[in-house]
Parts: C-alpha cells; sequence; structure tokens
C-alpha cells in the first residue's frame, strides 16, 4: 500500500519542476507558453513566458520566494546571467528597468519602443549597461584595495614598488608546512581591508605585519623564536618570497615603529570595524589584565589577580563584544584606572555609534561615585553587587525566583528589585546624591549558588533575565576572551622594549609609613602595659597609704609616657604629606615608563588575527555539527600543510585533506568560502584556497 501511494504521488506531480524548498513549476506549451508557479501546493503566480516583461517579473518574484536561481534557469531555458541581468536591473532602476527598454509581446519595433519610454527611465540595453557597470566594480575593487578611505588622505598614502608588493614572484607549486595560515588572510583583507591599511601607513615596513601575522596564527612567543621556522616555506605564504632574518626583521620593526602612528592605526581599524558591523554594539565587556614587567629598570606595579599581589607592569584594558571580538583596547601604565577608562569609552565612539553600548565589568569597577558619573553621562552599564550578604540571599525565598532560563548549559532562576545609594560629591557645597539601581537577584539551579547584579540601562527596556545573561556570559561558567586568546597567541609578548622618563613619579611618603611603623610599635607595647596595669596588685603600707615605689604606680608612669609619645608621633605624621616626589628623597630611583609604539603594534596584529577567527568559526559552524570541536576543528584546517602556486593572476593554496570525511567536508566548504570572498592583492591577483592531494 505504501509504495503504491508512493508511486501515484510522483505519477501526479509528473508535470511540476521543483525550484526551491516548497516552490513548484508547472509549463505547458514549452518554453514560450504557460508557466505556473506554487508554493506548497498552493497556487501563487501565472505567467506568459513570450512576454518578456511578463517573464522577467515572474523570474524576480520566484527568487524573492526563494527560488534557486539554477533550477530556474534550466526550466525556463534561460541562462543564469539572464536572471542575475534581471535582479541587478531591478536593484539599480527598480520594476520601471525592467519594464522599459523590453520588447512588449507581439512588437518588434525594437528602437520605437526605447523611444517611446525614453522619458520615463534609463534606456538602451540593459544588459550592456550591466556589462560596463561591471567592469567599474571590478576596476574599482582593485583601486579600493590600494586607497582605501582611512583617516589619512592620498597625498598621504606611501606607495611602494611593484617588486616590494606581497605576492608579486611568480613560481610554480611549491610545498609549505605553514599553508594554513594563508586562511588570516582572505578575511582581513576584504573584511577588514588589513593589507590596504598597512601598507597605505606604512610602505614597505608592511612586511613587518605579515611576521607578527606568521606568529599570532602559529603561536610563535617572539621574534627570537623565528630561527625554528622554515624561511622559504613561510615567506612563500605571507606573499614575501621568503621570510627576512632575524635582523632584517628588527630593521622592518623599528622602521614602523619610529613613525609613530600606532594610535592613529588603531584608531582606523576599530572605527572601521564599526562602521562595518564586523563587531557588536549591544554588549561591550571592559576588563583589565597584566602584561608583566620583568627587567631591571623600576617601573609602576600592576596586579597580578592569580597570585593576588602587586607586580611590576603594565594594565591592558580591553573591550570585548559579546562573541568575543575585540572592539577595543588600551595599555595603561602601572594599574591603571578602571573607572577612568570605562566612562571614557562611553564617550570615544560617539560619532560612529547610535547609541552608547551598555558597559560590563567586575565588582573593580563598584562604588556610589562612579555609578552616579555614568548616569549623569547615560552609559548604561551591569556589574556584580558588591559585599552582597549571603545569608540573606539564602534566606530568601525560593518562590520569589519566578523567572527561569539556561545559559551555558546551566539552570538560573532571577527576579528584579531595587537597591538605593547616597553620594556625597567631594565639593562640600552640593547636596548629597541619591539614586536607585535595578537589582538582579541570581539563582544557580546547578551550584545552588545565589549572587546579586546591577543594572542601569538608560531606556532600554532590558529584561530582568538578559541583564543577568549580560553578567553571566562573561564572568559565569565561561572565561573571558583576553585569556583564551592568550593560550592560543603571543598576547604578552612585547617586541622591542623601550624605557622612557615616567610623568608619575610620586611614591607614598616613605617617612608615613615610618612614622605608622612607629605608632604601631608604641600601639603594641600599651597593650601589653595596659594588660599588665591590669592584673598588678596595688601595694599598701602599714597606714594604708600606696607606697611610693610599688610596681603599679611605675607601670602608670610607663603608660602615661608611651601615651604622650605616641601623641606626638601622631601629630608630626599628620603634617606629612600622604605622597612626595621620588627626585627630592635619596637612594631611589625614578620611575621608567615602558614605551608602547612597538607593543600595539604588534597586538594590533594579535587582534586583527583573533577577530578573524571568530569570523571563520562563524563560518565553519553551519557544516559542523559538534559545537565543542568547533575550534580545535579551525585550528587544525589553519595548521594544515599545504602547497602554493603563484601566478600572474592568481595565488592557489591548496591544503592536504583532513582524513575524516566529516572534517574534510567541513574543511572544503570553509575553503569555498573563503574563496568566494575574492580577496585581490595590490596588484589584483585574486586568492583562491582549496583542498586536495599534493600537486607535485
Amino acid at each position: 500500500m505504501k509504495q503504491g501511494a508512493l508511486f501515484s504521488s510522483a505519477e501526479t506531480n509528473r508535470n511540476k519542476i521543483g525550484v526551491g524548498p516548497g516552490l513548484f513549476l508547472e509549463i505547458i506549451n514549452g518554453d514560450r507558453g504557460t508557466v505556473f508557479l506554487y508554493r506548497s501546493g498552493n497556487f501563487v503566480k501565472k505567467a506568459d513566458l513570450s512576454d518578456r516583461v511578463a517573464r522577467s517579473l515572474f523570474v524576480v518574484e520566484a527568487i524573492d520566494l526563494g527560488a534557486i536561481r539554477s533550477r530556474l534557469a534550466q526550466a525556463l531555458s534561460i541562462s543564469r546571467q539572464t536572471i542575475h541581468n534581471y535582479l541587478e536591473t531591478r536593484k539599480r532602476y527598480g520594476l520601471e528597468g525592467l519594464i522599459h527598454g523590453y520588447i512588449p509581446a507581439g512588437s518588434e519595433n525594437l528602437s520605437a519602443q526605447r523611444q517611446q519610454h525614453k522619458k520615463k527611465g534609463s534606456s538602451g540595453n540593459k544588459a550592456r549597461l550591466l556589462e560596463d557597470i561591471r567592469r567599474e566594480e571590478r576596476e574599482q575593487k582593485k583601486q579600493k584595495q590600494l586607497h582605501f578611505n582611512f583617516s589619512f588622505g592620498l597625498e598621504e598614502v606611501q606607495t611602494i614598488e611593484n617588486g616590494e608588493q606581497p605576492f608579486s614572484q611568480e613560481h610554480d607549486w611549491e610545498v609549505s608546512r605553514y599553508a594554513g595560515v594563508f586562511a588570516y588572510l582572505l578575511p582581513l583583507i576584504t573584511e577588514w581591508k588589513w593589507l590596504s591599511l598597512v601598507i597605505g601607513r606604512f610602505g614597505k615596513a608592511y612586511k613587518i605585519f605579515m611576521v607578527f601575522l606568521l606568529m599570532a596564527a602559529r603561536n610563535i612567543r617572539s621574534i627570537e623564536q623565528l630561527k625554528n621556522v622554515r624561511m622559504r616555506e613561510a615567506g612563500i605564504i605571507l606573499g614575501l618570497g621568503r621570510l627576512p632574518a632575524k635582523k632584517k626583521i628588527w630593521e622592518l620593526f623599528y622602521s614602523a615603529a619610529s613613525q609613530k602612528i600606532s594610535q592613529c592605526l588603531l584608531r582606523d581599524y576599530f572605527r572601521y570595524q564599526l562602521q562595518a558591523g564586523l563587531v557588536g554594539l549591544w554588549l561591550w565587556f571592559v576588563d583589565g589584565h597584566l602584561l608583566p614587567y620583568t627587567g631591571k629598570e623600576s617601573v609602576r606595579h600592576s596586579y597580578n589577580t592569580q597570585r593576588r599581589m602587586p607586580h611590576p607592569g603594565q594594565t591592558i584594558m580591553v573591550t570585548c563584544d559579546q562573541s568575543g571580538r575585540v572592539v577595543d583596547f588600551e595599555i595603561k601604565e602601572g594599574k591603571g584606572d578602571l573607572r577612568a577608562h570605562i566612562a571614557a569609552l562611553g564617550r570615544k565612539w560617539d560619532d560612529e555609534l547610535s547609541q552608547r553600548p551598555m558597559m560590563v565589568f567586575d565588582r573593580e569597577g563598584y562604588g556610589a561615585d562612579f555609578f552616579w558619573g555614568l548616569i549623569q553621562d547615560k552609559i548604561p552599564f551591569v556589574t556584580w553587587e558588591k559585599h552582597a550578604d549571603r545569608k540573606k540571599l539564602a534566606a530568601l525565598d525560593d518562590g520569589k525566583f519566578e523567572e527561569e532560563f539556561e545559559f551555558n548549559h546551566k539552570k538560573y532562576r532571577v527576579f528584579e528589585g531595587k537597591k538605593s545609594f547616597t553620594y556625597q560629591p567631594e565639593d562640600s557645597e552640593k547636596k548629597e546624591r541619591s539614586f536607585s539601581l535595578r537589582r538582579i537577584y541570581l539563582w544557580n539551579l546547578s551550584s545552588n549558588r545565589r549572587a546579586c547584579g546591577l543594572a542601569y540601562d538608560n531606556g532600554r527596556k532590558m529584561s530582568t533575565a538578559d541583564c543577568a545573561r549580560a553578567i553571566l556570559s562573561r564572568w559565569g561558567a565561561s572565561e573571558n576572551t583576553f585569556k583564551h586568546k592568550n593560550d592560543r597567541h603571543p598576547g604578552h609578548y612585547h617586541p622591542g622594549f623601550k624605557l622612557v622618563e615616567s610623568e608619575r613619579q610620586e611614591i607614598a611618603n616613605p617617612a608615613v609609613k615610618k612614622k605608622e611603623g612607629v605608632i604601631n610599635r608604641l600601639k603594641k607595647e600599651l597593650d601589653k602595659l595596659y594588660k599588665k596595669l591590669a592584673k598588678t596588685e596595688e601595694k599598701l603600707n602599714k597606714n594604708g597609704q600606696p607606697r611610693q615605689n610599688s610596681g603599679k604606680k611605675k607601670l602608670k608612669c610607663s603608660v602615661q609616657e608611651l601615651e604622650t609619645e605616641l601623641e606626638t608621633i601622631k601629630q608630626e605624621k599628620s603634617r606629612l604629606t600622604d605622597k612626595v616626589d621620588v627626585s627630592t628623597l635619596e637612594n631611589y630611583r625614578s620611575f621608567k615608563r615602558i614605551d608602547n609604539e612597538g607593543k600595539y603594534l604588534f597586538d594590533f596584529v594579535t587582534s586583527s588575527v583573533w577577530n578573524a577567527r571568530k569570523q571563520m568559526v562563524d563560518w565553519l559552524r553551519p557544516y559542523f555539527s559538534q559545537e565543542n570541536e568547533l575550534v580545535d576543528l579551525l585550528y587544525t584546517i589553519t595548521n594544515c600543510h599545504g602547497w602554493i602556486k603563484n601566478t600572474k593572476t592568481v595565488v592557489v593554496v591548496r591544503l592536504e585533506a583532513l582524513q575524516q570525511p566529516k572534517r574534510r567536508m567541513a574543511q572544503e566548504q570553509l575553503c569555498r568560502k573563503l574563496t568566494a570572498l575574492r580577496a585581490l592583492t595590490p596588484t589584483g591577483k585574486w586568492l583562491v584556497m582549496e583542498v586536495g592531494e599534493s600537486p607535485l
């Protein structure tokens, strides 16, 4: 019975041609007859194929409903180029462009018909017009690779000779164990305009950025470790022919760093990311991370969170979006000021954004004065509540946690309340400020732990669960981006240390510290005397009077002397300043500040590679279902060996195929996606990636 029903259904639909998901065509009297369009078995549209206008309108409407172009072209006996011309004509000239300029049914006078509609729209053969437009776009795309509209004008763009251009040396197939690194270049060139930016800014010194790209992609932790790299195999993948020697690499590095334009470079890069929609604009996660310094010079101290102790070095303030892409970063001397950085960041990109993103930060930013400042600047934020009473949270009625959601494979319940703050400005003439924030109560059902968060959404009407997800997405079960990034890429590496005199030479007054030591010692001695005095009995004479040389009387005198001395020391301490300049002290070295010009250039490349890696993971996800192995699969692909060929028009990189069929399929799909980006070198060569056997 089942077979009979199956064949019966097939016989019923023998005149219908599938052209897409749920879409079928029924054609009567051939390719010049009548066509009917059905969607899920329901009639949608009818058209006369002998009428060119009706046919073109039918085609574009079928495409809008989800018809596949190749199937539609085969069914209607037209070319895919014709369908493409229909769509481009509508895109550029609207529906009138499809109607005017074509021969209506029964008419043979094309020139008369075009003359009739000359005033109504663009005249001429649309196919020829589109050819001219496509030709102009290709030329513009080649030029765009060299002269993108960054902050520098055309007169400031540094040019290089053809022989110095990347991938200028032609060669036949050559083997390279770094072929997978080529995958990072394609999205950086097309999506981020990365090569245009570095060549336009640094000219011939762009080669140092290609070297840094190799280091970031293969987790090479220093320039010195490049001695273990095969120079020719790495150089041809980067388009340099051969990787420069270590001495030449340092020359390129100092040539780029000496231009002192790292801040302009980063500003262009970050601004373009925002304008092109390459990073998220809803939630920004801000945190500071230690960049340790192990040299002999005296520098400011940052804080090592893992060891819970100060450590010589700097702090890098990293801002990421919800997907983990780096939006912005800035290096601060010493520990840095997270609060001031968040407030400045909220205003930094106002010209590029329609509304300010919601800032998410940890307990280090907690404070009524800081919260009040963010509210005054209309900067929305979410953070953890500091010093939350665990006993009170545990005593809350379970029924209050009404809303339930799942995050990171863990179940949570939340409800919302209010928390009031009072803030007294430093200026005593101003009145005390009172305000309240949204208080988000979270209950982790998996671990049976409770916590609180605070939120101010500036009128965005974010739900309680959304506020909870915002804080959990960074400081919940998952770790933050910077630590993941440092595991995979050399984030702590600082090429070319250079130290200059720091503008911050103030330190805590050592005299104050010395006085505090004396005060603490006197207090301990007084405590001992107080206890001894309380236990000592009074010795009396025969007449009942206290003895002149009694022990208790001596103790009282000692206590009085120490109390007088302690009060004197406290008065001396109050007259001292809290901070002093080290130049006014003896045997103190002045503080040095680390010049971060080279570090900014290196971190620019590291962040670029990290963001490109995030983008490629998203492209790979539809072709590989195992989410927990997705990132490792991408790193496996980018670590593949392969072969490269460089001709006059194209640069082809072929990767060795992965052994598992499922992984190989995903590898091939990613290479097709990267090739479809149609990346161009500055000299106009196409960049292509493929998977296959050895061509040698």
